[in-house]
């Protein structure tokens, strides 16, 4: 009705906190398995996408550039080119009003929150491959074959890959300058991101990357870089110590060649030089930079780009350049390895524990588990009917109306030594005597916890029970001034209190 920039601005308002209210309410609510609390990280993060736009959006209105604002609360206050009149603005805005419900006459008001509560309900959808298991573990082969027909690499089992595959620092650095090192480092780094957010969509990757560079920074120009301590960052000149071929071993152009042609080509692709032509011209542009550093070499065997770089006065340094883009990508590499360390074992776990089994058990495992986390969520989402109150099993679902009645489990029994605790049934109540609730309750009042003592449950029942049964004690009790046996030197036995009198008679 209104479409005023003012009730714009409100609106993204009411929409910012609208949606930070159900943040609250989502997490509030504790996922029961791993797809539910993926599921409600990804609400979560495409709400706090909605808020940063919508939030932009109002920064822009309040920079008011093109002062549609100010001129929007001018005319709310009534200001118009004749002067100051509250009251007509006031009463066109009533007519504007009236004129639509005039023309509306079966509007409604829409309430947005049951809009917004279906975000709640909604299931995003995250692509998983089946190996990830819904992003239970990692699914690298691609990358592993990539890795064992690279010549950085060597033939090893996938489960031994993913224990060296977050160590790049001890692949040697003399092969880490090749492309297709660095295609494959690429492709591992790009993997590991789109994995990294698919299971933690909640983590900011560009502040977690932003300190990794920062730290790097610091690192490379100290020379303590893992696996890139002794390759001379301090000084860029690059010399023919720093190929991929070490020129030394080969003194002419001749035994150069019997490197072969793809070594020269990566050889060449790595210093930033052209590595086209045939075998022996690729050989005699690489042996150039035997004696002659790169920076005093023609710019006709540069490539195109490094070319133009020089034309401008920039000094060449490629591979001095390409260095230091390998190794942020290692350290960027190592740091996303740490976070998901338990993912990574978990995998590792998988593999191993997959190569005992043949491929039927597999696909049975996998069903299972699929049922079982379908029935999980069933159960936690079903409500328990129980309109009779009976108790429940150890399935946690209310026992059948049969047992609840063959136990006699609707009477409740009463115990005020236990302090007044109720036990359903008869069955509950007298196993309770020689429970630790009844025998704590006995002990305080001073009275042994006997037979004797079953089925009594008040407290002055108990201690008239306690005063009789020491009563009938008394009779029988034994009495050492009666029943105690003395001896004289003579050999005349006397109990104790004639022993005594005559004692002190002085008879005996």
């Amino acid at each position: 009705m209104s479409s005023t920039l003012l009730e714009v601005t409100r609106a993204a308002h009411e929409d910012v906190e609208r949606l930070e209210r159900l943040i609250v309410k989502d997490l509030q609510n504790e996922p029961t398995s791993n797809k539910d609390r993926l599921f409600q990280s990804h609400r979560v993060r495409n709400m706090i996408d909605s808020i940063t736009a919508t939030t932009q959006k109002l920064i822009e209105i309040y920079e008011d550039k093109d002062n549609a604002r100010k001129d929007d609360i001018a005319a709310l206050g009534g200001q118009t080119a004749t002067g100051t009149n509250v009251f007509s603005t006031f009463y066109d805005r009533l007519k504007e009003i009236r004129e639509y419900h005039r023309r509306h006459p079966a509007a409604r008001v829409v309430d947005a929150t049951e809009e917004y509560e279906q975000l709640l309900k909604e299931e995003p959808q995250i692509e998983f491959t089946g190996e990830e298991a819904f992003g239970r573990y990692l699914d690298m082969h691609e990358l592993y074959n990539q890795y064992i027909n690279s010549k950085f690499g060597e033939p090893i089992e996938y489960s031994a890959y993913l224990d060296i595959f977050s160590q790049p620092h001890k692949i040697p650095s003399k092969m880490k300058l090749t492309r297709q090192y660095r295609e494959y480092l690429e492709n591992l780094l790009e993997y590991l991101i789109y994995f990294f957010q698919r299971t933690e969509p909640l983590q900011d990757i560009d502040r977690i990357f932003s300190k990794v560079i920062t730290d790097f920074e610091e690192q490379w120009t100290n020379g303590k870089i893992e696996g890139w301590e002794s390759e001379g960052q301090e000084n860029g000149d690059m010399t023919a110590d720093h190929t991929v071929i070490d020129l030394d071993f080969y003194p002419t152009v001749e035994e150069l060649m019997e490197v072969g042609a793809e070594k020269l080509k990566e050889a060449l692709a790595a210093l930033g030089l052209k590595s086209g032509g045939t075998l022996q011209q690729r050989a005699e542009r690489l042996f150039l930079t035997k004696n002659t550093p790169l920076d005093l070499l023609d710019r006709k065997h540069f490539a195109k780009s490094l070319r133009g770089a020089n034309q401008n006065g920039v000094s060449a340094s490629p591979q001095q350049g390409s260095m230091k883009e390998i190794a942020l990508i290692e350290a960027k590499l190592k740091k996303l390895c740490e976070l998901l360390d338990e993912t990574i074992v978990r995998t590792k776990e998988n593999v191993e524990k997959k190569q005992a089994l043949t491929y039927e058990e597999m696909e049975a495992e996998r069903e299972e588990e699929e049922i079982q986390a379908d029935t999980e969520s069933d159960d936690d989402d079903q409500q328990i009917y129980n309109p009779l109150k009976l108790p429940m099993g150890w399935d946690g679902k209310p026992i059948p109306y049969w047992l609840y009645k063959l136990h006699g489990l609707g009477q409740e029994f009463k115990c005020e030594i236990c302090g007044n605790h109720s036990y359903w049934g008869r069955r509950a109540f007298e196993r309770h005597f020689k429970e630790w609730r009844h025998q704590h309750g006995m002990r305080c009042l001073g009275i042994p916890n006997t037979k004797n003592f079953n089925e009594i449950t008040s407290i002055k029942d108990a201690k008239e029970l306690w005063e009789r049964i020491q009563e009938r004690q008394g009779l029988n009790k034994w009495r050492p001034d009666l029943e105690e046996e003395y001896e004289d030197k003579e050999g005349n036995i006397y109990n104790k209190k004639t022993f005594t009198d005559l004692q002190r008679q002085g008879l005996i």
